[in-house]
């Protein structure tokens, strides 16, 4: 069978939050099968335990904010993604404050952690949510559209639009497809960093956000250039973004998809409103899985391979 997953041995990071600013620690720790992925936050007088699921989501204004027990954790996308791309089903995520640490803006360094803690297979079959039919959420018209859309497929894969008046996204590409089948998500997303631009950032500290926001952990754009002295990690280094947080938004569904995700100038609100659209319409979609591994899609057999 296919088997479920988890990580062999603890292991840690310390970082700021990208909003918050706050100094956060993060352990990782291996979790039994079904267990799926469990935010804690062992900072708090009494530890509160937050299972990821779609309706777990509790806000989504500038990243993914998972709550339960009136505890929360916000920016939560970037290791999901990680876990996703690696096909982690079971994880113990310790956490000393209410933001995830940012680290370099990407998923890179969770990519890292979890490989050097090793993957270990677990006996338990991993359990598949299939799309049987397409599903789609669309909000405003015109130059307001945005859209996103999970149609049937035997795997997984993202393409994403953005649109973007801007000389270095127009010069690096709108559009970005991925397919865990044939890609490598350590090599080919992971290291897509998160974006935004000087004339934003003043707006957003006076709403206590992106308070640890850098040069060292974004990419940042004044009115006609990339300001980092590094330039682009990738082609399309933003669109490939935008797969990125949107791997780790759907992961927060709480299995892995075997579905076609398509969308234009989504986010993490409609992200989560795609979810709750599959998961209210119980004929769209099922639970599957894979007595052999010759019967899995590509991309989902065996984990993923090191850098």
């Amino acid at each position: 069978m296919l088997q479920q997953r988890t990580i062999r041995t603890l292991t840690r990071s310390v970082g700021v939050g990208l909003h918050s600013g706050q100094r956060v620690e993060l352990t990782l720790r291996p979790a039994p099968p079904d267990t799926g992925i469990v935010f804690r936050r062992v900072d708090l007088p009494e530890p509160v335990e937050i299972a990821v699921s779609a309706q777990a989501v509790v806000d989504t204004r500038m990243a993914s904010t998972i709550g339960a027990g009136g505890a929360k954790v916000h920016t939560v996308e970037h290791l999901m993604s990680a876990c996703a791309g690696l096909g982690l089903d079971n994880l113990y995520v310790d956490i000393t404050a209410e933001e995830v640490p940012i680290l370099d803006g990407s998923s890179a360094s969770f990519v890292f952690l979890l490989q050097s803690a090793g993957i270990a297979l677990q006996p338990a079959a991993r359990r598949f949510v299939r799309v049987k039919r397409a599903v789609e959420v669309r909000e405003g018209e015109g130059h307001q559209l945005k859209w996103a859309r999970l149609a049937p497929f035997h795997g997984y894969t993202l393409r994403f639009e953005i649109d973007f008046a801007h000389p270095a996204v127009d010069s690096t590409g709108q559009c970005a497809e991925f397919d865990l089948g044939s890609g490598n998500y350590a090599r080919d997303i992971a290291r897509a960093r998160t974006f935004g631009f000087t004339k934003d950032v003043e707006m957003l500290r006076a709403n206590g956000l992106a308070l640890g926001g850098g040069l060292d952990n974004a990419i940042v754009m004044d009115d006609y250039k990339v300001l980092n002295s590094d330039g682009l990690r990738y082609d399309a280094e933003f669109a490939r973004h935008k797969i990125l947080d949107a791997m780790g938004d759907l992961y927060l569904l709480g299995h892995p998809l075997l579905a076609a995700y398509s969308a234009f100038r989504s986010g993490h609100a409609l992200n989560n409103r795609l979810l709750r659209a599959l998961l209210a319409e119980p004929d769209a979609w099922e639970y599957v899985q894979f007595a052999h591994e010759r019967e899995a899609p590509a991309g989902f057999a065996k984990p993923a391979a090191a850098w």
